[in-house]
């Protein structure tokens, strides 16, 4: 992933596909927002942190990452409101944010990852706070760059919209991007997996800069698919792209006439897996914290303990340490 996150650096101010990226967020983070220039906005693994700097225009961005790379990328853009944690333990207190961002973060984590993410982004948000998420889509799509990037699974619109449902957000938009890409993206990628996909480290080398003129036309047909889609969805596309809102208030209970709460068989079914579910979370959870310990003390420093940690977002500015050298 640190490989990803160094080639990402390289590319992500001019290539095409970045320039898209903020293309399509930035008119669903300035609709979230309202005009708001005092909102709190967390980036969920910010990778590089060249999004911090976009979403500090509509607030006070904070960000965090697992990897130690992307923690020091993310101060060599002059980030300092930046942690190093994980998604499925945000170290931040509930309801702390009115917008929360996850890019391109969920296709790389197994099922139960992908669904702690899910709630932990909606612990954090503040109710009628939104999530913007973006995820790779469609499987037949999957290429080089899914091998490179450690890609586990591409979504479809149905199964976004339930997985996020469940953990209870309000799905408020959700559309395919890259349609204008979608034909050339599915020869290439048909052709890659009929050949072979490569290993991780050959896969990385179709990260680059196309040559200045297909770079310059691509962005522009991306630039105007980010301005149709102000107005419509796109039926199909290599990413997902999400609007989510936290309901003001929970959901209501069912209740029977008699006034008692009826009970939910898929709520029963879920309980009897707590006990289970709950020593994995508490193993897992060590193992992020042995994780980080070590990190910290790679960087020259000692980190607080992650797991379990709900701060103020301002309580974790600059607890990352230092690093001795430069990058």
């Amino acid at each position: 992933m640190d490989a990803l996150l160094e080639a990402t650096r390289r590319v992500e101010q001019s290539h095409f596909w970045w320039r898209g990226l903020r293309g399509f967020a930035t008119p669903l983070i300035e609709a979230a927002l309202g005009g708001r220039d005092n909102a709190r906005i967390l980036d969920c693994g910010c990778g590089t942190g060249a999004n911090l700097a976009v979403l500090a225009r509509y607030g006070r961005a904070f960000g965090f990452d697992l990897s130690p790379d992307g923690v020091e990328y993310a101060r060599s853009y002059g980030q300092r409101r930046i942690a190093r944690a994980s998604i499925t333990h945000i170290p931040f207190a509930d309801a702390a944010f009115d917008l929360v961002t996850v890019f391109d973060v969920l296709y790389s984590l197994s099922e139960d990852q992908e669904s702690a993410a899910v709630a932990e982004a909606f612990r954090v948000l503040r109710p009628g706070g939104t999530a913007i998420i973006n995820v790779a889509a469609l499987a037949i799509l999957r290429g080089q760059h899914s091998v490179f990037g450690g890609e586990v699974r591409r979504s479809t619109r149905r199964r976004l919209r339930a997985l996020l449902a469940r953990r209870g957000f309000e799905v408020q938009r959700l559309t395919y991007t890259n349609a204008s890409l979608f034909p050339v993206m599915l020869l290439v990628r048909t052709a890659q997996r009929m050949i072979g996909l490569a290993t991780p480290e050959e896969a990385g080398t179709d990260v680059v800069i196309p040559p200045a003129p297909f770079n310059a036309l691509l962005s522009a047909l991306l630039w105007c698919e980010g301005r149709a889609l102000r107005k419509v969805d796109m039926p199909i596309g290599s990413s997902l792209l999400c609007v989510a809102r936290k309901p003001l208030q929970p959901a209501a209970e069912p209740v029977s006439r008699g006034g008692a709460r009826q009970a939910d068989p898929l709520e029963e079914a879920q309980r009897q897996q707590v006990g289970h579910r709950a020593d994995d979370d508490r193993a897992e959870r060590r193992s992020d914290d042995e994780r980080a310990e070590k990190w910290g003390n790679d960087l020259g420093g000692t980190l607080p303990e992650l797991g379990g940690v709900h701060a103020q977002p301002e309580e974790l500015v600059e607890t990352v340490p230092q690093s001795g050298g430069q990058r």
